[in-house]
């Protein structure tokens, strides 16, 4: 692959996060592919604004176009992952392959209540304790190069809410369907919960693929961050080269 034919690649972040959840991959990944992060609606530099899929769609595809090098390969976590599955069906033309990470289990029926029930309870805890709790977790398990840029660009837990709420309950393995481009089904091997419908998703896609970062949780990109970025280029490296 020539560096003219190094899809560009864009990063979600996953609930209450920013794009300073992906600091080690830009880093990485600078030197070999245009790269860029996003803060979807309501997290980071766009605190301010409303929570909406439709709105998180053109953040993706306002970033793709930015890089101004036609498709791109979108890595999504979390919430950033079923956000991304949204823009893959809407914007198919401006994908050129999608990375599914902690993101590959259904949020319909049973498996959605606890959530609701958490997203319920988030506004009944002030933001400034949150926050606290969020800081120390973080800087107990991770090292400062993983997670300050994460810290330092605050958490956007007054969204959450809202974000959840249109989420769950809408997507299963069928979205899989919409999304055009190959897809890489890439799980923390001990994310339990997210990763419970990875299969389903892989079957429901005629090129999908799973792939499990080992002792790797949720925050696998945290948990393993070479291996994860060393997983985000080897699929890159191998996406179809544009016509």
């Amino acid at each position: 692959m020539t560096a003219a034919d190094a899809p560009p690649i864009v990063f979600v972040h996953g609930t209450r996060f920013s794009a300073g959840q992906w600091s080690p991959q830009l880093a990485a990944l600078r030197e070999d592919f245009p790269v860029a992060a996003v803060d979807l609606p309501g997290h980071g530099a766009r605190s301010d604004q409303p929570w909406s899929l439709d709105a998180a769609t053109e953040v993706i595809a306002a970033a793709v176009k930015s890089l101004d090098r036609g498709p791109a390969l979108v890595v999504g976590h979390s919430l950033g992952g079923y956000a991304s599955l949204e823009f893959a069906r809407r914007r198919p033309e401006r994908l050129r392959g999608l990375i599914l990470a902690g993101a590959s289990a259904s949020t319909r029926g049973p498996w959605a209540k606890p959530y609701r029930w958490v997203a319920s309870l988030v506004p009944r805890v002030s933001e400034r304790r949150l926050t606290r709790w969020n800081d120390r977790l973080l800087r107990r398990l991770y090292p400062p190069e993983v997670v300050e840029a994460t810290i330092r660009s605050g958490y956007a837990f007054h969204i959450l809410p809202a974000a959840w709420g249109e989420v769950l309950g809408r997507f299963d393995a069928g979205a899989m369907r919409h999304v055009e481009a190959p897809v890489l089904i890439l799980n923390g091997e001990r994310d339990r919960v997210f990763r419970s419908g990875e299969a389903e998703f892989a079957r429901a896609h005629p090129s999908a693929r799973v792939e499990l970062i080992p002792r790797a949780s949720h925050l696998a990109n945290f948990d393993a961050p070479d291996a994860f970025t060393d997983a985000v280029r080897r699929f890159a490296r191998q996406l179809p080269t544009r016509d």
